[in-house]
This record gives C-alpha cells, sequence and structure tokens, in this order.
C-alpha cells in the first residue's frame, strides 16, 4: 500500500510552536505524517535525550507521539480539528533510545457527532507492539475550527 506525505496545515503560521509536530521547535519531537490506506502513520527515530530509565524511551513521550498522531488521524481522516479529552495508553514492553526508528500507526473507530475514537500503536524497529493507546477526542465545528485553531483542509501532498 502507498504511503503519501500528509501536509502540515500549520507551517508557516505565526506561533506554532507545537512540541509534537513542528519542525522549527527546537526541543520537540518534529513528528511527520503519512496516509497509508485507512491509517495514519510516522516514523520516528528515538534519542536519548528522551530517555526515561538508560537507553528507555520516556513514558510521557511515548504518550506525546500517540496523541499526536491520533490528533492527526482526526484531521485528515475527518478533516475536523479539535482536542484530546481522554487518552488511555497500555505499556507492553520497553522502547530502546537506541534504535534506529519506531513505527506509529493511528486509526478512527468510532465517531459519535463531536466525540472521535481513535486507536494508536507504536512498534519497535522489529515490527513488536510495544505502546497502545485509545485517545477520545471533542472536535470542534468547521466555524470554530477556523476562527480558533486556523483550521481549513488538511490535505496530502503532491
Amino acid at each position: 500500500m502507498e504511503k503519501k506525505k500528509i501536509k502540515n496545515p500549520w507551517l508557516n503560521r505565526e506561533g506554532y510552536y507545537c512540541f509534537g509536530c513542528a519542525p522549527t521547535n527546537p526541543y520537540g519531537v518534529k513528528m511527520e505524517f503519512y496516509e497509508e490506506g485507512g491509517k495514519v502513520v510516522s516514523r520516528w527515530t528515538p534519542r536519548a535525550e528522551y530517555q526515561g530509565w538508560i537507553n528507555t524511551l520516556h513514558g510521557g513521550i511515548q504518550a506525546v507521539l500517540l496523541d499526536e498522531i491520533c490528533a492527526w488521524a482526526v484531521m485528515r481522516k475527518l478533516q475536523r480539528a479539535g482536542v484530546t479529552s481522554k487518552m488511555e495508553t497500555q505499556y507492553k514492553r520497553p522502547i530502546s533510545t537506541n534504535d534506529e526508528y519506531i513505527n506509529l500507526e493511528a486509526e478512527v473507530i468510532e465517531q459519535r457527532r463531536n466525540i472521535v475514537v481513535i486507536e494508536a500503536c507504536i512498534y519497535n524497529k522489529d515490527g513488536e507492539l510495544c505502546t497502545k493507546a485509545q485517545c477520545t477526542y471533542f472536535t470542534f465545528s468547521p466555524e470554530k475550527a477556523r476562527e480558533e485553531m486556523g483550521f481549513e483542509t488538511c490535505e496530502l501532498e503532491d
């Protein structure tokens, strides 16, 4: 299945400094996202400065990665913006900060009016499931998303 890069709708927006996806935040994780079938996916490189225990990716950073990909799944798949209202995370195995990459994927699994449920997973370089989350997301009306967040659409690159 072909992966297509998702355009970042916030690029060049004044004040955009998201810890999860802003490419200009020197302290951030600088995630990029792709659409692959019904899912949004990302490949990310763990680094020592994000460790909890020695050579182990901090659980809070894993939660950031999962929360961020869930938001992008909502933006791309539903063309909506909003906020996370609940997140349940299951840590199944440690992730090494020495791994050259990890893979993340997220998929919208349920939508009821303005409430969306997304499932997201982190896999290590060997394809083993390490962390799983389910996020409940509150979406804004298109008018509120445009006025308060400057969100119009989330498109694919050419």
